[in-house]
């Protein structure tokens, strides 16, 4: 099996499972979650995510975990954005998921033509993830 490198993405505010379930509306693919609790830990902690996990049919690896404050320092803002790109063969794809992932989100950079020949666009999920997505041959 080859290595592979992946976003591993902190949610705040107990809303884990409701991001992997948005990523997997948009993205498609199957999810597993593990939670505090099936660790062992009991109180309000324990239907919390502890890993969870999205692979998608087309090959992307997602993994989304609640992050409690007392163990771990989440600051909200642009120090990660996750970044999908392909071909002509995946703009159709490419362009979904932008539309997807923009919902309840924000979009400083619409999906167009960029100067460099590509289509490319920026947005900030409703999560506070930022997203790039580059379809390069569009010009």
């Amino acid at each position: 099996m080859a290595s592979r490198l992946n976003p591993y993405i902190n949610v705040l505010d107990g809303k884990a499972r409701e991001a992997l379930e948005f990523y997997q509306s948009v993205l498609g693919g199957d999810f597993d979650v593990m939670t505090f609790g099936d660790m062992g830990t009991e109180g309000p902690m324990a239907t919390q995510v502890m890993h969870g996990q999205l692979e998608t049919d087309a090959g992307y690896t997602l993994m989304v975990a609640d992050a409690p404050p007392e163990m771990v320092q989440v600051t909200m803002g642009n120090n990660i954005t996750v970044s999908l790109s392909g071909g002509t063969e995946d703009a159709d794809a490419l362009r979904g998921y932008f539309a997807g992932l923009a919902e309840g989100g924000s979009v400083p950079q619409p999906l167009e033509a960029a100067p460099w020949g590509d289509e490319f666009g920026m947005l900030t999920d409703k999560f506070g993830i930022g997203w790039l997505v580059n379809i390069s041959g569009q010009g």
